[in-house]
Formats: C-alpha cells, sequence, structure tokens
C-alpha cells in the first residue's frame, strides 16, 4: 500500500508540474540513446551473417534468406508479446524482456554454430528476433512524453543513436570471428556472441535508469486531462482514442518499407559472395547499410516534424526506386557502386520508417498506444519475414537485379496510398 501510495504521488509531481515532465522527457531520450548503442550492435549480427552461417550450416544458399524470415517472425511474436507488456505494466518492462529475450537467443545461435544443429539454429534464431523487435520498439519510449512537432525528432534520436552499434557491428565481424576461433567456436558465431553481451547491455540499462516510466507517466497525464478538462484542445485530443486511417496509413508505409528493404538486403551478401567478395567487403557493404539507415535520422525527424509526414513518404518511395535501379544496374564486380545501391536502401528505409512511426503515434492514444505499437510492428516484421524469405527463392529463379527492380517499383505503390489518404487522416495535436 505504501508503495503504490508513494507511486501514485510521483505520478501527481508530473502532473502538477509541465517543467518536470519536459525534464524526464529529455532523460527518457538520453536513457533510450544508451540502450539503443548497444541493441544496434546486437542486431548488426543477424543482419550481416545470418545468412552465411545458415549456407555454410546447409550446404546450399537457396534457403539463405531463411535465417532473416526466422528471426523477423520471431521479431513478429515479441513485437505483440512486448507491446503487451508495455501497455499492461510498463515500457521498462516490456523493452528489457525483449533485449535478454534476444541475447538468450544469440547464445543459443552459437550452440548451434558448435554442435552443428540446424534445428536449434532456426529455433534460437526465431528467440534471437525478440531483440530485433525490442531494438524497433524503443523508437516509441520517446515519443511517450514528446508534443506533436517533437514527435518525429524523439523517433530519430532513438534511431540515430542504433547507429553507433549497428555501424560498429558488421565490422567487426573479422575480430569476433578471429575471438569465436580462438575459443574453438566457428567464426560465423562470433558476431553472435557479441549480439548476446549487446542485448543483455541493453536490458540492463532500461531496467536501471528508465524510471520513472514515460507511457506510465504519459498516462497519468492525459487521464488526468480527461478527469479534469484542462483545455478544450486537450479534451477533444484525448476524446479519440485511435484514429483508424491514420494508423493503417503509418502501418502501409512501414510494411512496405520492411519488405522491400529485407529482401534486397538479404540478398547482397550472397550475391557479392558468388562474384569473389570477401567477408571484409560483404562486412563494409552492410555497416555503410545500416549507418544509412540510422545516420540519417536526426535530419529525417526535423523534416517529418517541419515537412510533414506525407511528403517524407513519398521520398521513402522514390529513394527506394533510386536504390533498386542502382542495384540492378551495378557491375558485380564494383564495390563501390553497390555501396551506393545500399546506401539508397538504407536511407528510403530510414524515411519510410520515421515517417510511418510518427504517424502511428499521431494516430493513438496513451491508453491503448503501445498495444496498438505492438500490434502493427507484428506486421512489420512480418513484412521482413516475408522479404528475407522470398528473396533467396525470387533470385534462385531470376537474379538480383531482377529482385532489385521489383523491389524498386514497389515501393511506388506508396506513393498512391499516401495521396488517397491525405484528405483523411488527421494528426493527434
Amino acid at each position: 500500500m505504501k508503495q503504490y501510495e508513494n507511486h501514485q504521488a510521483m505520478l501527481q509531481d508530473y502532473i502538477d508540474s509541465p517543467e518536470k515532465v519536459r525534464g524526464l522527457y529529455r532523460r527518457t531520450l538520453w536513457v533510450v540513446v544508451m540502450a539503443q548503442v548497444f541493441g544496434g550492435a546486437g542486431l548488426a549480427a543477424g543482419v550481416t551473417v545470418g545468412a552465411l552461417l545458415a549456407q555454410d550450416m546447409l550446404g546450399t544458399d537457396r534457403f539463405a534468406g531463411l535465417p532473416v524470415a526466422l528471426f523477423t517472425l520471431g521479431s513478429a511474436a515479441a513485437a505483440l508479446i512486448i507491446g503487451r507488456l508495455s501497455q499492461r505494466f510498463s515500457r521498462r518492462t516490456g523493452l528489457a524482456t525483449g533485449f535478454l529475450a534476444g541475447a538468450i537467443g544469440a547464445i543459443g545461435v552459437v550452440m548451434a554454430a558448435l554442435s552443428d544443429n540446424v534445428f536449434l539454429l532456426f529455433a534460437s534464431l526465431l528467440i534471437y528476433g525478440a531483440g530485433t523487435a525490442t531494438n524497433l520498439q524503443a523508437r516509441y519510449a520517446g515519443t511517450d512524453l514528446a508534443t506533436v512537432k517533437q514527435r518525429g525528432t524523439a523517433i530519430s534520436i532513438a534511431l540515430v543513436s542504433t547507429t553507433f552499434g549497428a555501424f560498429a557491428g558488421p565490422n567487426l565481424i573479422g575480430v569476433m570471428g578471429r575471438f569465436a576461433e580462438s575459443i574453438n567456436v566457428p567464426a560465423l558465431a562470433g558476431p553472435f556472441i557479441l549480439a548476446a553481451v549487446a542485448f543483455s547491455l541493453a536490458g540492463i540499462v532500461l531496467v536501471i535508469f528508465l524510471r520513472p516510466d514515460p507511457l506510465l507517466v504519459s498516462k497519468a497525464i492525459t487521464e488526468h486531462q480527461r478527469n479534469f478538462k484542462a483545455s478544450l484542445v486537450d479534451t477533444e485530443s484525448v476524446g479519440s482514442a485511435i484514429n483508424k486511417k491514420g494508423v493503417v496509413l503509418g502501418a502501409t508505409v512501414m510494411v512496405l518499407t520492411q519488405l522491400i528493404m529485407f529482401a534486397i538486403m538479404t540478398m547482397t551478401p550472397i550475391h557479392m559472395g558468388h562474384y569473389g567478395h570477401n567477408l571484409g567487403d560483404i562486412g563494409l557493404v552492410i555497416s555503410i547499410h545500416i549507418a544509412a539507415m540510422y545516420l540519417p535520422s536526426l535530419v529525417t525527424g526535423i523534416l517529418v516534424d517541419k515537412l510533414g509526414r506525407i511528403i517524407m513518404t513519398v521520398a521513402s518511395g522514390v529513394t527506394f526506386m533510386a536504390a533498386g535501379i542502382v542495384a540492378a544496374l551495378a557491375p558485380s564486380d564494383s564495390l563501390w557502386v553497390l555501396i551506393v545501391a545500399l546506401a539508397l536502401l538504407g536511407l528510403g528505409w530510414n524515411f519510410g520508417l520515421i515517417s510511418g512511426t510518427t504517424l502511428i503515434v499521431d494516430s493513438t492514444h496513451p491508453s491503448t498506444r503501445a498495444k496498438t505499437q505492438g500490434t502493427v510492428d507484428v506486421l512489420v516484421a512480418l513484412a521482413g519475414a516475408t522479404g528475407g524469405g522470398l528473396s533467396g527463392l525470387v533470385m534462385a529463379q531470376s537474379s538480383y537485379a531482377v529482385m532489385s527492380l521489383g523491389g524498386g517499383f514497389l515501393a511506388l505503390a506508396m506513393i498512391p496510398v499516401v495521396f488517397w489518404s491525405m484528405k483523411t487522416v488527421k494528426v493527434d495535436n
């Protein structure tokens, strides 16, 4: 009882003090940044060497897209669970649980490589996907206390901080491979050792420092506004728990973004391997791709807040089209043209994810926000699983160029969807 009373008193302090809320908003962003640095390093392992490890263990590249499909499928289930845990308990509980589950999955991948057990590999990749889902869902934590004019920037800060770990991860392939071999572990499992440590540290940071929980404070403030009708604007914004058309638009943008990016990204290491590129070259291309996914975020967030969600969604579709064309026309032995293609692919993903995420936040209310966000991220993860899983089959039946062009043309589907919905989507202020 005493603990409950203290908790309620703490929430009341934030309800009564907008200055304290602003301070907690800034502090929350710093905590999310710390967790995302570690989380970024963890997710890079599966993206960079997952397909290569499966190729080595299976003896064929026909199913090389399966690891990405599995850990993105696992991330779909995890996104739903994390969203429910966050809504029922707190952001801290949901996110920390997801990162620690991802660490367990990474350890399982290492054990699978040691025992050459493909079934353990597949099961572990499913669990490893929880870390990927958590790394993506952490972007929402920064928006819980953000105003409508801060949401794009808040999302971008969470994503840009992922860059530091995500860029370092692929470039540590060689180092972690040599370390793994020094302890009699297959070299391709080395990055997953890094992932286990990184995901664990991300979870620990959230458990210790994400206090008070931003989602709980946000829910308390909006409940207070509803009960006491603080102002006409606030009352109207609280009146509608969810703008369904806005959620549909945001979800559509993120689903297409994820599907296209995963399809092309998953097959790029395989394509490069066929034409004699070594692990160092592959690591460089993927690290620049991941940097392009996250590093522009701070500028993208500002553009989303200033220019609008719709304009940046259109920019995403156009950038994806450019990426598909460059990837399709790239000479097989040209490292630098592939770097440009994958950098454009990452940038298109960045534009689409931030604009789509901001639309979701705009269209939801704190009383249902985390649950809705988790549900949408399930669709996003399934799109990634579909892209990763089908990419190997498409490439086997046609070519890397055909697959890349197909992804580019699919991205253009975002543009008519956006214009169709422009007059119906309202922004929650």
